[in-house]
This record gives structure tokens, C-alpha cells and sequence, in this order.
């Protein structure tokens, strides 16, 4: 006799769970990226077909964030020049750390407070030039000049004050569009939620023995936790905006479900006085920031990726959470190029585009610098940016548009397989820069090692080459 229960979400394949942490050569940091639509599709998947609007959906939030990168990030790689190089490297974590800060309230607000001082600066000029003209006047018979001169400084300042405004109120669309539209207490008091049910669910299993009647118990359980920066992102996502916590009780169960899958298996064997009964537990932590690309259409994706930019505008609410770090002061490993590889023109563009995302954060299904990138949405973006024109392609896709190599030479793609269940044989990708090293969406996007490193070498798949442009 046996049976079986299993609660929600049936339908998942369990992947692996691979700990994002940061280190010199980020080895776990390929966590599982695409799950059960890249089974059913091995060209895509939802999250790269989510990604294909999360640019348009989440401009709003990240325009500001962009044009800084744009203004301040645009230079020729150094090549043959080392120093300037590492000097470009050393300011890039800086500028992004600046840029996310910008983007929050602190930023905004001296943005705010900064085009406020440029209209009072310009009004005292005006004004003193006004005072000028006035003595002018009394020993000058150039009056009608004199009018047209004041005219034409009076016209300066109106149209200043304009300019202003219009700032400002970008200013706010943008901020507005990136904050948690919820009181303090409200999000504070859903993530309190969360994590009373995970700790019944811990007491449950940590009581197991306890409570259950079995001959033997096996399990294979994944730890517990959740960071609340995703969940308060996806319920605000979910419910278009503004929120109680009374409203939200269905979304935390839901969400929960989703991402806790406790399958408790029995098995009866002998008859009689022999009849044993065992048990196999199993919990499986789908991680909760893969749970949105599966309950959310485009638009709620986009809002999610928007809130996730800027971590709703409240790094300051969970400070401990592990988005804080990746997202403000991300650490990389960093790597020289050999100067004569960048003598090819276009692997040179490509690394001209790829470094100057280094440090930041791996997020899954993201395709673009507002949102940052996961494995594939980075080399995706690196490409297209640098003569290709290829669309957002998962892992496998891009695998299937490149032309198998043996040796392998800057600017190819490096191909891994079985990083994660993902159903098909390519789970990951990075771009090739020579000597056994790759620049990829670890976590964060940095260099890493290939040769000498064995996880990259147990899971390496291929080469492939890419036609030229």
C-alpha cells in the first residue's frame, strides 16, 4: 500500500537550487534561469519572451539610471593601454552604485534641489542684470537697446523655469514609477507574514518524526527563505500598485505555494506482523524570484522588473537583504585582455559594450541595462549592441545560430550544459575572450576562468562562432 500528497504547483520539475554567492571565480552563481516553457519551446522561453517588452515596460524607471551610464560609460577600450583601463574598471562600480543611488529618493530629490538652485541663480541674474540696465539708462540713449536686451534675458529666465519644470516633473514620473506605492507598515507587515509561514513550515518538518507515524523517514530538503525585496516587488506587481495588507492575503498563500513544493511519499512493504511503512520527504524551494515569469502577464512583468531596479526606490527597508549589496556595490573579477586581441574591430566593440556592465547584478530574465541581465540576456545585448542584430535569444537559441568550433578565438561563445534542469542541453552561456577566460552573467557579471576550473570544465558543452555581421 502507498500514497502519495504533494502540494501546488504540480506540474514543476524540480531543478537545482544553486546558492548565489560572490566570489573571484563565481562558480554557484548560474542558479537556474528558465524552467518549465524552455522544455516546451528549446528556442525560448518565458522569460525571454517576457524580456522582449521588460525594455519598453521598465524605461520609465530607468531612464535617468541610463542616460548616466550613457554620458559617463562611453569610452574606447583602453587596448594597448592597461592603466587607463583599470581606471575605467575601478569607476564603473562607482558610476553604477551613483546611478542606482540617483535613481532613489536621496538622488531624486538632489537632482530636484539642484535644477530648483539653477532657476534661483538664474532669476538673481536676471535680476541683477536688470539693475545694471537701469543705470545704464540714465547716462545711455540707447533705450530701445537696452528694452530689447532685458526682453530678451526675461525671455532666458521663462524659458528656464519651463525647462525646470519639465525636469522636475520627469523626475518624479521616473520616481514614482520605480516606488512601492504602500505604507511602511503594510510592507513591512506582508514580508512578517511571509515569514510566519515559513516558520510553520520549518516547525512542520523539524517536528516530522513527532507528529508521524513511520517505520523510516528519508528527506531531501531545500533550506528556507525567501528575500523580501522580490516579494514586496511582486505583489505590487501583481495587485497594478497601491496595497494593504489586508488585501494581499491570497497573493502571500499564492505565492508561497508557489514556491514551496512538499511532496511526502509512502511505501508499504511485507504483510502482517512484517508490514513496514517509510517515507520520503521531499521539499523543493523553487525560488521565489523565478515564481513571477510563470504567473505574470508582460505588463505586471515589466512593473516587477521596474520595482527590482530600483528595489522600490527602499533599500533602506531591508538593508540585510542580499539585493542590497548586488545592486549598490557589486564586486567583480577582473581580467587584461591581451592588446593584440583587441586589434580585431569587432571583438573590440563587443568588449567595449560587455565591460561596461561589470559588476552588475544577475537578474533573471533581464535583457537590458535598466533591468541588468541574466546569462543569455547579457550576451543577447552584448551582440546586438556590437553589429548583429539576432533579437533576445535564450541559451539554446544561441547556441543554434552559431557555427561549432574546436578552437576557439575571441569573441565565440562558450556553451555549458546541465548547470540547471533545464530541459534542453544548453543551460548556459558567456562570451569568449581568450586565453581560458569568459566575460558572463554570473553573479555579478564578471570575468571568469574557464581552464583550471572544474565546475566550468564538468559542465562545458561547446564552442560556438557567430557569422560575421
Amino acid at each position: 500500500m502507498s500514497g502519495k500528497t504533494k502540494l501546488c504547483f504540480e506540474e514543476a520539475k524540480k531543478p537545482n537550487i544553486l546558492k548565489h554567492k560572490s566570489s573571484a571565480i563565481p562558480t554557484e552563481a548560474i542558479s537556474g534561469r528558465i524552467h518549465k516553457k524552455v522544455r516546451e519551446d528549446g528556442d525560448g522561453n518565458v522569460g525571454v519572451e517576457a524580456a522582449n517588452t521588460l525594455t519598453e515596460d521598465s524605461e520609465a524607471v530607468g531612464r535617468i539610471l541610463h542616460r548616466t551610464r550613457t554620458h559617463t560609460r562611453r569610452e574606447e577600450i583602453p587596448g594597448s593601454n592597461p592603466q587607463s583601463k583599470r581606471r575605467q574598471k575601478q569607476n564603473l562600480k562607482k558610476q553604477y552604485a551613483e546611478a542606482r543611488r540617483a535613481a532613489g529618493t536621496g538622488g531624486t530629490a538632489s537632482a530636484a534641489q539642484n535644477a530648483v538652485k539653477g532657476a534661483e541663480q538664474a532669476t538673481h541674474t536676471v535680476k541683477d542684470t536688470a539693475k545694471k540696465a537701469v543705470e545704464a539708462l540714465r547716462s545711455n540713449k540707447k533705450f530701445f537697446l537696452l528694452i530689447g536686451i532685458l526682453g530678451l534675458l526675461l525671455m532666458i529666465l521663462l524659458g528656464s523655469l519651463s525647462s525646470c519644470t519639465v525636469f522636475l516633473s520627469g523626475l518624479g514620473a521616473n520616481l514614482s514609477a520605480s516606488t512601492y506605492p504602500v505604507a511602511d507598515d503594510d510592507l513591512t507587515g506582508a514580508e512578517a507574514a511571509y515569514c510566519a509561514m515559513e516558520a510553520e513550515l520549518q516547525e512542520y518538518l523539524d517536528t516530522y518524526e513527532d507528529t508521524h507515524d513511520y517505520d523510516s523517514y528519508s528527506y531531501d530538503l531545500d533550506s528556507i527563505g525567501h528575500d523580501p525585496y522580490v516579494l514586496l516587488s511582486a505583489i505590487t506587481a501583481l495587485h497594478g500598485g497601491a496595497w494593504t495588507l489586508d488585501e494581499v492575503q491570497d497573493t502571500l498563500q499564492m505565492l508561497f505555494d508557489k514556491q514551496y513544493i512538499l511532496t511526502e511519499t509512502t511505501h508499504t512493504s511485507g504483510e502482517g506482523e512484517d508490514e513496514t511503512t517509510s517515507v520520503y520527504v521531499e521539499l523543493e524551494n523553487f525560488n521565489l524570484s523565478h515564481v513571477p515569469v510563470y504567473i505574470m502577464g508582460q505588463n505586471q512583468l515589466g512593473m516587477y522588473a521596474s520595482y527590482m531596479a530600483a528595489l522600490g526606490n527602499r533599500s533602506d527597508l531591508f538593508p540585510d537583504s542580499e539585493y542590497v549589496p548586488k545592486y549598490i556595490t557589486g564586486s567583480y573579477t577582473d581580467h587584461e585582455i591581451p592588446p593584440e586581441a583587441l586589434e580585431d574591430e569587432v571583438f573590440a566593440a563587443m568588449m567595449r559594450e560587455a565591460e561596461k556592465y561589470l559588476g552588475y547584478p544577475y537578474v533573471w530574465g533581464g535583457s537590458n541595462p535598466t533591468t541588468s541581465f541574466d546569462c543569455s540576456g547579457f550576451v543577447s545585448w552584448v551582440i546586438n549592441q556590437s553589429g548583429w542584430d539576432v533579437g533576445r535569444l535564450g541559451a539554446q537559441g544561441l547556441y543554434n545560430i552559431c557555427t561549432p568550433v574546436s578552437e576557439p578565438r575571441p569573441g565565440d561563445l562558450v556553451f555549458f550544459t546541465g548547470t540547471y534542469d533545464a530541459g534542453v542541453p544548453v543551460s548556459h552561456v558567456g562570451l569568449y575572450v581568450g586565453d581560458g577566460w569568459m566575460i558572463h552573467a554570473g553573479d555579478p557579471i564578471s570575468y571568469a576562468q574557464i581552464t583550471g576550473n572544474s565546475y566550468y570544465q564538468s559542465h562545458f558543452y561547446a564552442w560556438g562562432r557567430l557569422t560575421a555581421p
